[in-house]
């Protein structure tokens, strides 16, 4: 079960690169494919706004990759929840404010990811 749990945080934390990636990096090319409903003469002037945001899906990346590194299994898995539940959160308000879809490919694995941590340890 501790095997799946990591693979579902690796997956989490890989998706968060990807959005760094795209938010810093790709926002004007990348961006406009994942984001098709905003207007495409938005993403030039809100390319400073998505890489403050990919900044921070960075974080959360580091947070959970951190994760893995923490050789007591207790502290392990507490870094790893409170990160997880910190996407999770980004999920459901991204969901809210943004698109219903954002809860499915951003807070639905951490969710999966956050029960098998639970279960695991």
């Amino acid at each position: 079960m501790i095997i799946l749990a990591k693979i579902f945080i690796a997956l989490v934390a890989i998706e968060h690169i990807f959005i760094l990636w795209m938010e810093m990096f790709a926002w004007e090319t990348v961006g406009k494919k994942v984001f098709k409903t905003l207007p495409a003469e938005l993403f030039k002037p809100t390319r400073a706004l998505a890489a403050n945001q990919g900044l921070y899906n960075g974080f959360l990346a580091a947070g959970l990759i951190w994760s893995f590194f923490i050789s007591s299994p207790e502290w392990q898995r507490n870094i790893a929840l409170f990160f997880l539940g910190c996407v999770i959160v980004a999920g459901i308000y991204g969901a809210a404010t943004a698109s219903k879809r954002i809860f499915v490919t951003q807070a639905g694995p951490a969710i999966v990811a956050f029960v098998l941590v639970l279960l695991a340890y």
